[in-house]
């Protein structure tokens, strides 16, 4: 792993440009060579076995991101070095492409931002992402995605021929409907607004798509749900997700102190409201519960995403479920059906000791 520093290249016929306001937190990324990109998951809370995660760390700064510990696992903080240290495994489709390629891969679904989001920015410099989805396409291997970021727009027409040729879908992650409210939680995020121009562009593509309302934060965003669903099937959306707010480890700190800080009227409120769910704690670390919330209101919740689901025709998943990342057509493989012809992946970790001390130049 390597700390880039590159002056600008003056022979470069390209450049890019933040859509938004740039993070106000120097950005340092690491680049990384992978010991291996798919990893498998065995939790009842997901609904997919491999997924592939390029990036470690992610710059859309979502408060509530469940991801924000495993930043810990690499000698960093899971406050603003998760959003600004960023390590790139630069050999992800390569990876990719001998996993693929081995005899006893059998085409399962592989998700895309398992972890953390394939398109936040650094993806328009990498194009790791576009490169996996292309070994999938190379491969006919389905795949699903979900994102915040409208730079999946750009890899539409790819998207559409792996959905012709085996399978792929894309879910937009909209938890909010309100810009200035989300920009308050998911401070570099792109707004909704351009989530839901993503949503229409991928649909117009042919792209199957669908909108995942993850975290419901139960007393802060609960009641956008029935605009958020019928804004995202105006767009084209013909399925529908959503999770509860989980604030694991270091997540709970970095959540409280923003919604204290960005929306104090609210956030004694929001965090009893959070408790109510959760049989008096802020967090639920069963499996199978995680994801999910509990008592009166959280009912509440469900049968207001349930109703305004089935009004706009929405497909839905069953209560506060994360989406099935498959085609719209079939069923996720047996989660058994190939722990005999392959050693499963070791969970995300830091291939090198000592990531902390390594130099931290500027870029």
């Amino acid at each position: 792993m390597r700390r880039i520093a590159n002056p600008p290249n003056p022979y470069l016929r390209e450049h890019r440009e933040w859509l938004g306001a740039p993070p106000p937190v120097e950005l340092h990324v690491y680049e990384e060579q992978a010991g291996s990109i798919l990893s498998q998951n065995d939790s009842p809370d997901l609904r997919f076995r491999w997924s592939v995660n390029p990036y470690r760390g992610c710059q859309h700064a979502c408060a509530y991101c469940y991801a924000r510990p495993t930043h810990e696992y690499l000698g960093f903080g899971a406050g603003t070095d998760f959003e600004s240290r960023i390590c790139v495994k630069v050999n992800a489709p390569e990876l990719l492409q001998a996993a693929l390629t081995r005899p006893g891969w059998r085409g399962e679904r592989i998700a895309f931002s398992g972890v953390t989001d394939c398109y936040q920015p650094l993806e328009a410099v990498y194009r790791l992402t576009r490169r996996c989805l292309e070994v999938c396409l190379r491969r006919g291997n389905p795949i699903g995605v979900v994102t915040k970021s409208y730079l999946v727009v750009r890899d539409a027409h790819l998207l559409a021929e792996l959905n012709r040729r085996s399978s792929a879908h894309v879910y937009l992650s909209i938890p909010f409907a309100d810009d200035g409210l989300a920009r308050k939680i998911e401070f570099a995020a792109p707004p909704p607004s351009r989530r839901f121009d993503a949503l229409r562009a991928l649909h117009q593509a042919d792209v199957p798509v669908g909108v995942i309302v993850a975290p419901i934060i139960p007393g802060l965003n609960d009641r956008a749900i029935p605009t958020i669903l019928g804004q995202a099937a105006a767009c084209g959306a013909r399925r529908a997700a959503y999770t509860a707010l989980r604030l694991p480890g270091s997540v709970r700190e970095v959540f409280l102190s923003r919604l204290r800080s960005e929306l104090p009227d609210c956030a004694r409120r929001v965090e009893q409201r959070i408790r109510d769910m959760r049989g008096g704690r802020l967090n639920e670390t069963r499996f199978g519960a995680r994801m999910r919330g509990e008592g009166p209101y959280w009912a509440s919740i469900a049968r207001l995403f349930e109703a305004a689901a089935r009004r706009l025709g929405l497909e839905t998943h069953g209560q506060c479920n994360r989406p099935a990342l498959g085609a719209l057509e079939d069923a996720q493989p047996a989660r058994d059906r190939q722990r005999a012809t392959l050693q499963r992946a070791a969970p995300e970790a830091p291939r090198h000791s000592g990531v902390h001390q390594l130099p931290l130049l500027d870029v």
